[in-house]
């Protein structure tokens, strides 16, 4: 009985990971998708590395400039990836609740049509780079390892704490507020 119930759950794990990120969109990107475990890497603060520059054309069409002195949480994303997909309204929700915090997302290897009708959609307030080449800039630091993946940046433009993988509300909020009381 236990080992029948043990094997349900392995086969019911096992077919939500293999099936978590096809929507049925074909794509090249999708071959090589990694899925993160929504693990979080915190830095200390004497051990932080100067986050990249986050600059460029956005998903509606406009240009944004970060300019820092204050946190940043950055999302890697694109609209073919269901974790991806069902971590935005958690962004959009956090951005509001902590509006001092800057939210921005980069989109990656993804469709530009598709992303942006998703993103208006789901009325996403915050800009959306569509540049993935930005991404080159964490390798020195906490690299987007996975799609998703989150970065958060200190007021000193350090980067502070990755979440390979989804994102929960309970999750982002901590790192925000351990960020923000420093």
């Amino acid at each position: 009985m236990i080992s029948n119930l043990r094997r349900l759950v392995i086969i019911s794990v096992s077919a939500l990971v293999l099936t978590s990120c096809g929507n049925g969109g074909s794509s090249i990107a999708q071959e090589s998708y990694i899925s993160g475990n929504g693990a979080i890497t915190f830095v200390s603060a004497s051990d932080r590395a100067m986050a990249p520059k986050l600059s460029g054309d956005t998903l509606y069409g406009t240009k944004f400039n970060f300019v820092g002195n204050k946190i940043a949480v950055v999302n890697v994303w694109a609209s073919w990836c269901s974790p991806c997909r069902a971590e935005i309204p958690t962004f959009v929700a956090l951005s509001k609740k902590y509006a001092d915090v800057q939210f921005m997302g980069i989109l990656t290897r993804d469709n530009l049509a598709n992303a942006e009708v998703f993103a208006r959609q789901l009325s996403v307030p915050y800009p959306n780079f569509i540049d993935d080449s930005l991404l080159l800039g964490f390798r020195n630091t906490l690299p987007a390892n996975a799609i998703p993946t989150t970065v958060v940046i200190d007021k000193q433009g350090r980067v502070a704490a990755r979440i390979s993988g989804p994102a929960t509300v309970a999750g982002l909020s901590d790192l925000i507020e351990r960020v923000a009381a420093e």
